[in-house]
């Protein structure tokens, strides 16, 4: 597999190693993937996570299925059936196993052409998300241009970068262009309870690329925009409706609400794949995943003795929602950016990309 950063790979003997990124950003330490169920457990858990790894562990899954069932294609079929329902809201899911499933429908060598179709996928978004961070970093440059600026303060919400999506993420993407073109960036990032993945994933991630970053409580974002401390607003997705409502971490749509009332543009990077062309009204349709109470009650951290810990935060008995997602709608949204440029979130452009 192509690509500067890999959270997945296929090691020496064939297997998939993922970063395992429950345990970031305090261990690195990483997963071997043998089986299919290995694969649906690591979507399920959160061992991988992001749109696009989604869907490529997803993918990889079936080739594990092939290699494990010696290509029958029933027992192959009846694996990617169970991956495919791991986790409901992420587009990039069922889309990778559907275009594996067109492959093993045609294959007489199953086992290698799942190989060779799960590493294209792969390879085909890192070359997606280096497109949107060049269409991405535009749009930093432009909002410099016009405004005068010399550094450009740059909001994002939860983790969309190389560990989420294969090379350098979606929302990242840009500011990771941004960074290479030697421009002063400045990224605000959302801790993004319950899970922080901000704090642990985003924050780690641009740490390790020397990108000046500030972590900062999902609910600050607001008043820095009053502020005027925020230039742009980007986010990733994991499912895009045909109307253009987007469906991204939870909490993402009151940045949109605070982006739209305070005039800084708000725009959402993905790729095309996380566009879902069968869903109409994404408010309406779109299914949010509800998890694990525990998420919110639990948190982990590092104490004082160096010792990394789980620690309630909660009174027992307390109950706690937990919905995994929110859906923004496409009128609080400036513009998507795809792979295939930067386009109006709204039926007649994204019906173009079909």
């Amino acid at each position: 597999m192509n690509g500067r950063y890999k959270a997945i790979w296929l090691n020496d003997t064939g297997d998939l190693e993922v970063i395992d990124q429950r345990y970031l950003p305090f261990e690195k330490k990483t997963r071997i993937l043998k089986t299919a169920i290995d694969s649906c457990e690591a979507i399920k858990d959160m061992t991988v996570r992001g749109a696009g790894v989604i869907g490529n562990v997803a993918a990889f899954g079936v080739y594990l299925a092939a290699r494990e069932f010696d290509g029958n294609k029933t027992q192959v079929k009846q694996s990617a059936m169970v991956i495919r329902e791991s986790r409901p809201t992420a587009i990039n899911l069922m889309w990778a196993i559907d275009r594996m499933m067109v492959v093993v429908e045609q294959s007489s060598d199953v086992v290698n052409d799942c190989k060779r179709e799960a590493i294209a996928i792969a390879d085909e978004d890192v070359l997606r998300t280096q497109k949107v961070g060049e269409f991405g970093c535009g749009i930093i440059e432009n909002i410099m241009a016009k405004k005068k600026i010399n550094q450009f303060n740059i909001l994002t919400h939860c983790n969309a970068g190389w560990l989420a999506i294969l090379d350098s993420g979606s929302a990242l993407a840009p500011i990771y262009e941004a960074h290479k073109r030697g421009i002063d960036i400045h990224v605000w990032v959302d801790e993004t309870r319950p899970r922080n993945q901000g704090a642990s994933l985003t924050s780690w991630e641009l740490l390790d690329a020397g990108i000046q970053h500030t972590i900062i409580p999902d609910n600050t974002g607001g008043f820095l925009m009053q502020q005027g401390k925020v230039d742009m607003v980007v986010t990733g997705a994991d499912r895009v409706a045909l109307n253009g409502d987007a469906a991204n971490k939870i909490g993402t749509y009151l940045k949109a609400l605070a982006a739209k009332d305070n005039h800084v543009p708000f725009y959402v990077a993905l790729p095309i794949s996380t566009f879902d062309f069968e869903c109409n009204n994404g408010v309406q349709d779109i299914e949010i995943e509800i998890r694990s109470e525990d998420e919110v009650h639990i948190m982990r951290g590092v104490d004082e003795n160096g010792r990394i810990q789980n620690i309630r935060i909660t009174a027992e008995g307390s109950v706690a929602a937990n919905y995994g997602f929110d859906v923004t709608p496409a009128r609080l949204i400036t513009g998507l950016i795809t792979e295939a440029g930067v386009i109006a979130p709204n039926k007649d452009a994204i019906g173009k990309l079909k």
